[in-house]
């Protein structure tokens, strides 16, 4: 396999649009989070709260009824619609069309919720990030990924990657089945993992920021919610991908000297955002 393009700050500052002195929440872009059930509200609050921390204008989010509350205090700046069931989703019903939409953090593999995905992918023109269960109710109807806009982002860890794609018996062979997968269905594939690759076709790129501190529950909720909020602010996925690995790696190098790496947890992610921002500037 050829060697890796490397995603180092000098790539980013090309990718990077800071934002418009004459901007407002309007011209920032609204995104959609599609998340939770009941035990995994958490999910959705992380990846609605690290949406709205990496500048996207407004956020909606959707859930089932139970997290109503949950989202509402927990995170007073984002938009609510809730499901009508009241523990998981089960008909997703949307009163806007957002620019950028992320589906999957703790929404569970009920059967109604497998239904609403399908019907969701359907009918959805809108970019896309798939994570988490949306994978895992995906990897069990991988036609489904037909459905999908072209370069719609993927954020596997290594065994919702193992199966999408199958067991791989060397690192090579996970590479290969990836930039196949990748080519077959037209998507951008982010492997999760120390350190995170981007498959885009048979490109790859590597990651040069993050640490083992990432290796945290909701850790890649905040990620889910990083790439929905680049790709509503206007970022091609391609850019959106690479840009939101390298800030959300970023974080947990920038709050390793404070934190260390056991206590550090997702919300320092999401508590990290604005100074690796800032870090950019630097």
């Amino acid at each position: 396999m050829k060697s890796p393009y490397l995603i180092t700050k000098e790539e980013i500052l090309k990718i990077y649009k800071p934002v418009n002195p004459h901007a407002h929440k309007g011209t920032q872009g609204h995104a959609v989070i599609i998340a939770g059930s009941y035990g995994k509200v958490g999910a959705a609050v992380l990846a609605s709260k690290s949406c709205l921390k990496s500048g996207c204008g407004l956020v909606t989010t959707f859930i089932p009824k139970c997290g109503y509350q949950i989202l509402q205090i927990s995170i007073p700046e984002v938009m609510t619609v809730t499901d009508e069931n009241t523990n998981f989703i089960t008909n997703i019903h949307l009163p806007l069309i957002p620019q950028a939409i992320g589906i999957g953090p703790g929404i569970g593999k009920e059967l109604g919720t497998q239904k609403a995905l399908f019907e969701f992918l359907r009918t959805n023109k809108v970019p896309l990030v798939l994570d988490a269960d949306a994978l895992n109710i995906i990897s069990e109807n991988l036609s489904w990924l037909e459905l999908v806009p072209e370069n719609t982002i993927l954020t596997p860890h290594p065994k919702e990657l193992e199966r999408l794609i199958g067991k791989w018996n060397s690192e090579s062979e996970k590479f290969q089945k990836t930039i196949a997968f990748s080519e077959k269905y037209k998507v951008i594939v982010v492997m999760k993992g120390a350190p995170t690759f981007i498959i885009n076709r048979n490109s790859v790129y590597e990651n040069t920021t993050g640490n083992a501190a990432l290796a945290t529950a909701g850790s890649g909720d905040t990620l889910t919610g990083i790439l929905t909020s680049l790709l509503a602010q206007g970022y091609e996925p391609k850019y959106a991908s690479k840009f939101g690995v390298y800030l959300h790696g970023l974080t947990a190098d920038l709050a390793l000297p404070k934190t260390g790496y056991e206590s550090f947890t997702a919300s320092t992610i999401i508590k990290y955002l604005g100074k690796a921002f800032l870090e950019l500037d630097n």
